[in-house]
Order: structure tokens, then sequence, then C-alpha cells
């Protein structure tokens, strides 16, 4: 009978180790988030997106950005690199809606953001290891509120990321676009 009892000991030590090994190796694999932005109106405060590498792969990850207006179009995309550990933070105004393909810029849209390793928004290489938040601009009953949230976690569906879609558009976007459709990048750890 103390042998049964000290191999159940034993062995649900080994289970309990094994879990534990486990749930450390089984981070985040998440690699596609999107958030909106609004009020992005002259006088109002500036939107902002945050990213950090959280190193696990140990190497340069890329933020692929695409843009779109409140009509459901894209009208900006780009790659910023981000190191192991590194910290991008993109304004709204100024990099991320500064120079739409088409008309003025919009005061609201979509933000979508796929986490790549090959840094190509053509033609990304899915990868986990992105996290982020975003601000929003609120309009309030004097002025403007800003509130901070994470990127929202969602799928990506091969809809999204072959055939039509969004890569795809980006590249027509920037090749046919004559400099227009372009988002830039602020330097890695630095803010605008």
């Amino acid at each position: 009978m103390k042998r049964m009892g000290f191999v159940l000991v034993v062995g649900g030590i080994a289970l309990a180790l094994t879990c534990s090994a486990l749930a450390q190796n089984a981070g985040d694999t998440s690699n596609y988030f999107v958030t909106y932005y609004s009020n992005n109106v002259s006088g109002a405060p500036d939107g902002t997106v945050r990213l950090i590498n959280d190193g696990d792969s140990g190497s340069t990850l890329w933020a692929d950005f695409y843009v779109f207006d409140d009509s459901e179009e894209l009208s900006e995309c780009c790659s910023c690199p981000i190191t192991a550990d590194g910290v991008l933070s993109e304004s709204v105004q100024k990099e991320l809606m500064a120079n739409p393909l088409s008309g003025p810029v919009r005061t609201r849209g979509v933000i979508k953001v796929i986490g790549d390793s090959a840094g190509n928004p053509y033609n990304p290489t899915l990868a986990a290891g992105l996290h982020g938040w975003a601000t929003h601009v609120q309009k309030a009953t004097s002025g403007y509120v800003t509130t901070e949230s994470p990127l929202a976690d969602s799928n990506l569906g091969p809809d999204e990321l072959y055939g039509w879609t969004m890569p795809y558009i980006c590249q027509i976007l920037i090749e046919l676009g004559s400099g227009y459709g372009a988002c830039s990048c602020t330097p890695e750890d630095q803010d605008f």
C-alpha cells in the first residue's frame, strides 16, 4: 500500500511539472489585431498605436499596418520593424493617415495589424510576438477625451490574407499610388 501511495505521489509531481512546463511554453500565438481611430480632426488630440515585440522569437518582427477609412477602403499601408523587446509608437495623424491614396484624410476608420517576420506587407509571413494598445479620441461635451485599450486579437482568415485581399490591395496601392497610400514609420523607441 505504501508503494502505491509513493507511485501516485511521484506520478502527480511528474504531471504537475509537465503541465507547468507546457504552460510556460504556451505563449500567445496571436498575429492579427484590429482597432479603430476616431475624431481624426484638426484641434483634437492625436490617436496612437503602440506595439511591443515580446522578444520570444529573439528576432525583429514587423507590424504590417493596413488603415481603412469609414467607407471600408484601404487608405494606407506599410510595414514597421520592431526589434526584440522594442517599442514602436505610431501617430494616427502623422504616420498612419497622413498620406492617403485618395481624397481628404478621413476622420474615422479601422486599423488592422499583422505580425510579420519578413517585413513585407504584400506577402506577410505570419509571426506571433507582437502586443499592442491604441488610444482613442472621444468627443466630449466640451473638447475631447482620450482613452486607451488593447488591440483586439482577431482571426485572420484566408479570405483576408490571400487573393484579392489586404496584402494584394496594399501592393496595388503602393505601386500605383505615385507616392500616396504608403504610411510611414516612427523610428523604434521614439515617440513621434
